[in-house]
């Protein structure tokens, strides 16, 4: 393809992704390689015209960049040691010279989150890289002689990425959201985290490779040891998150994780620091009284949004279209981040992670029985497809090995009779499908406890919070910064001993332990309750629902039907409604 088309192409790309990146937008062209690079910039630090991009170092390197570098200002020390000399003052370029310093060894020194195109012109090699924790999306497709990359699925424009994965409803129906490798398009998947892509221009040939990974060990075994780690390394973390030369504030929900950040970033922050809160007329879901002692104490510079249900159902039909990815949550991300950028935000702290790392969700619980369950007879759980209680039915999942089969029996939605009768396959198809990805680790030698814990951060929080944090939060030009998915975090957890990490009387005992003495005790010593809405009654009462399900199948009916009876969680009545918009929408 010429130069010239591809750049028409390119700029198409950044268009479509123009939400994420409303500040500034650049292109770079290789015409020997018909290469071209795009950029939509959002600018956090740096917002100099010296941070456009894409970004060039030494007259060799150039780079898209998609993210924040919170390591910076010392590798930048560093580099400047080695003889390396700068002209922004942008994390942007530390990457380049990075590179230029320590070549792919480079990509294990950057702390925080990322993805980005890294191109050296010399050797005509291209890589694309993403974070270890896998924080910043990055999709791209290799057909032929030909790579495509984006930050979003629906960046995609030409005909062979554009063509449409027939097998996504399957994976949203049982998973409530799309799991990596999987996407909606056949001929696109996502760099896996921690790893990069090389590819020669001259060859058309490529290698993909890790570069870093996280593993689980008891070295730390002490209490008092892991206590003080963990007030060291989230308080570190949360200071370098802090780090912007635009508006920043903390999305504080009244929950112990959100707690916690918005009480160290207080104590980090020169200025008042600038909290964001969301609560409801419906008490049962509103923590605003939670939110309320936590910014008394601090004398935060708060701001607290009353959603009503009449703005959920004049915004729901812009939050589908707003997905990039179909996903059954993200819709309480997506009213955070506007209220962000009506406050004039550019950055927000996020509690995401909490919970994965430290014990916060049931499954810790239920790992163990689950393993037991999964060594039945498979008969047995064969058996288990005729039975009327939905969890009983999703034991059949457990037919499949491993991590995937715990998964979708403790956290399925609909189980494959449903799906393929939803779908009008045959359950053997859908048995098919979901045995074949996504691929998991087999977590040998690992106990349930941290197989509960590896779960949730790779499957649940990987495919879901992680990537509707970030489309939800990029539709309104707002980046979600998440501290407690910092690498030396995520390490200290990894390193704590079972006795030390998951015993107490609450969830999370050791995280409350560590900030009890910040805490005030309220928000730590109640029941958790996460950061959810009043959705079963705001879709009951959907016109737009409504429409759309009477206007589907016999099936979609019915189950719509079972939801408004109360039998079945809004979540699940999420999927289908996700399954028929993306229908229409294509």
């Amino acid at each position: 393809m010429p130069t010239a088309a591809i750049k028409q192409m390119v700029g198409e790309m950044c268009r479509l992704q123009k939400h994420g990146g409303p500040d500034d937008e650049g292109i770079f062209e290789y015409e020997k390689q018909h290469l071209v690079l795009g950029h939509r910039r959002l600018s956090l630090i740096d917002l100099s015209a010296a941070g456009h991009q894409p970004m060039m170092y030494g007259n060799r390197y150039v780079i898209s960049f998609n993210g924040e570098i919170y390591n910076y200002p010392q590798l930048k020390a560093q580099l400047q040691q080695l003889g390396n000399s700068f002209t922004t003052n942008c994390d942007t370029e530390i990457i380049l010279a990075a590179f230029s310093q320590w070549h792919v060894q480079s990509f294990a020194k950057l702390k925080g989150m990322f993805a980005f195109a890294l191109f050296d012109v010399l050797k005509e090699e291209l890589f694309l890289v993403r974070d270890p924790a896998g924080i910043k999306p990055l999709y791209y497709s290799i057909n032929g002689q030909s790579l495509e990359f984006a930050s979003e699925t629906k960046a995609f424009v030409s005909e062979a990425s554009k063509k449409i994965n027939k097998n996504w409803p399957v994976f949203q129906l049982a998973y409530g959201h799309i799991p990596e490798p999987v996407t909606t398009l056949q001929n696109v998947q996502p760099l896996h985290k921690g790893c990069f892509i090389k590819y020669n221009l001259g060859n058309h040939t490529h290698s993909l490779q890790s570069f870093t990974h996280y593993s689980y060990s008891s070295a730390i075994s002490n209490r008092q040891q892991a206590k003080q780690l963990l007030q060291q390394n989230i308080g570190q973390a949360v200071k370098r998150h802090l780090l912007a030369d635009a508006p920043i504030g903390v999305f504080l929900s009244g929950g112990i994780d959100s707690s916690i950040i918005t009480t160290v970033a207080a104590a980090h922050q020169q200025q008042q620091l600038t909290t964001l809160s969301v609560y409801f007329r419906e008490a049962v879901f509103s923590e605003k009284n939670y939110q309320d002692i936590l910014i008394k104490k601090l004398q935060c510079n708060n701001y607290q949004h009353l959603l009503k249900e009449e703005e959920f159902h004049q915004s729901f039909p812009s939050i589908l279209n707003a997905m990039d990815m179909p996903s059954c949550d993200g819709i309480n991300t997506w009213f955070i981040s506007k209220y962000a950028a009506n406050r004039g935000l550019k950055a927000v702290l996020s509690g995401i992670g909490g919970d994965e790392l430290f014990g916060g969700y049931p499954s810790f619980k239920r790992m163990a029985l689950t393993n037991l369950l999964q060594s039945s007879p498979s008969l047995l759980l064969s058996a288990a497809r005729s039975r009327k209680h939905k969890k009983i039915r999703r034991l059949q999942y457990l037919r499949l090995n491993g991590i995937k089969g715990r998964y979708l029996f403790l956290r399925g939605q609909f189980v494959p009779v449903e799906i393929a009768q939803q779908l009008d396959a045959s359950e053997k198809e859908v048995w098919d499908i979901l045995k074949e990805h996504p691929a998991c680790s087999p977590l040998n030698g690992i106990d349930a406890k941290n197989q509960a814990s590896w779960m949730e951060m790779n499957l649940y929080m990987q495919n879901q919070l992680l990537r509707d944090a970030d489309v939800m939060s990029m539709v309104h030009g707002v980046e979600i910064r998440v501290p407690l998915l910092d690498d030396e975090v995520i390490k200290t957890s990894l390193a704590i001993s079972n006795p030390v990490k998951y015993t107490g009387s609450f969830n999370k005992q050791l995280l409350i332990d560590a900030f009890k003495q910040e805490l005030p005790q309220e928000i730590w010593n109640r029941p958790k309750m996460g950061f959810s809405f009043p959705f079963t009654e705001w879709l009951a009462n959907s016109a737009y629902v409504k429409d759309m399900m009477m206007a589907a199948d016999k099936n979609t009916k019915r189950s719509y039907r079972l939801f408004l009876q109360g039998s079945m969680h809004w979540s699940h009545l999420m999927s289908l409604v996700i399954l028929k918009n993306k229908a229409i929408a294509w």
